[in-house]
């Protein structure tokens, strides 16, 4: 699949282009990141001085919000060239990865929408040389409860029988600070999203995120130089819909 079929492929399934995440909620999420609250920051350390202002001007670029700052409610945007470019580099850095042995970590905070495509591009990273962060112990999760959980080579936060959607940070700083603890040796490269991407480059590992245009912090967390490259789209539209990235990542990776 090439650049212009998946182009297409995205913005038929509302993945960029035109989204369902709606402007107010976009503009919304600026203010509560800029607040450093809970659930919106997820656990991006701020290195340098950001205001509203700014962080708009950067989800405009990094994201493809739409530039009319007196557009305030209605729908908005995300751009597939965006997306696209920031897709290639995840490629390359997942085969790279791969073909040297190198170990991988894949995480999601929503299992309903991006966990069926961390798996494929994990399974496929794995069956192409990589080894992937497995589980073989209980890991429970200070302060929020809960444990950590690998299903298929890609870990969630499980609470109470369930796989929450989360944006805290806590899950993968429980799964890097086991890590350590073990004397393990810290994943080459990390593809996760929400607060489990945000630890993850606080930490100083080589991170790639995946980001919706009401998720602040991961480009933020870019523009500071920790994250190696946010991937702009919608995070949770039926999983089958992403099919094609799926199929684009794994080729452009040179696993097929």
């Amino acid at each position: 699949m090439d650049r212009s079929q998946l182009a297409r492929a995205l913005e038929h399934a509302r993945i960029t282009g035109e989204v369902a995440t709606p402007r107010e909620n976009n503009l919304a999420h600026i203010h509560r990141f800029l607040a450093q609250e809970r659930q919106f920051d997820f656990g991006v350390e701020l290195t340098r001085d950001w205001d509203y202002r700014s962080v708009f001007a950067l989800m405009v670029d990094r994201a493809g919000l739409r530039p009319e700052a007196d557009y305030c409610d209605g729908v908005d945007t995300i751009s597939t060239d965006r997306c696209l470019d920031a897709l290639e580099r995840l490629a390359a850095a997942v085969g790279e990865v791969a073909r040297a042995g190198g170990q991988i970590l894949f995480a999601t905070g929503h299992p309903a929408g991006m966990l069926p495509v961390h798996m494929a591009i994990a399974a496929a990273a794995e069956a192409n040389g990589a080894r992937t962060v497995r589980q073989d112990s209980v890991l429970p999760v200070p302060d929020i409860g809960g444990d950590c959980r690998e299903i298929n080579r890609v870990w969630i936060w499980h609470l109470h029988g369930g796989t929450p959607h989360t944006h805290l940070a806590e899950p993968m700083h429980t799964l890097l600070d086991d890590i350590d603890r073990r004397g393990r040796p810290a994943p080459d490269l990390v593809v996760a999203d929400h607060g489990w991407a945000g630890a993850a480059s606080s930490r100083g590992l080589r991170t790639f995120g995946y980001a919706d245009c009401n998720d602040p912090a991961l480009f933020v967390a870019e523009a500071q130089g920790r994250i190696e490259a946010t991937i702009p789209l919608d995070d949770d539209v039926a999983p089958y819909l992403y099919a094609p990235l799926i199929d684009f990542v794994l080729e452009s990776a040179g696993f097929n």
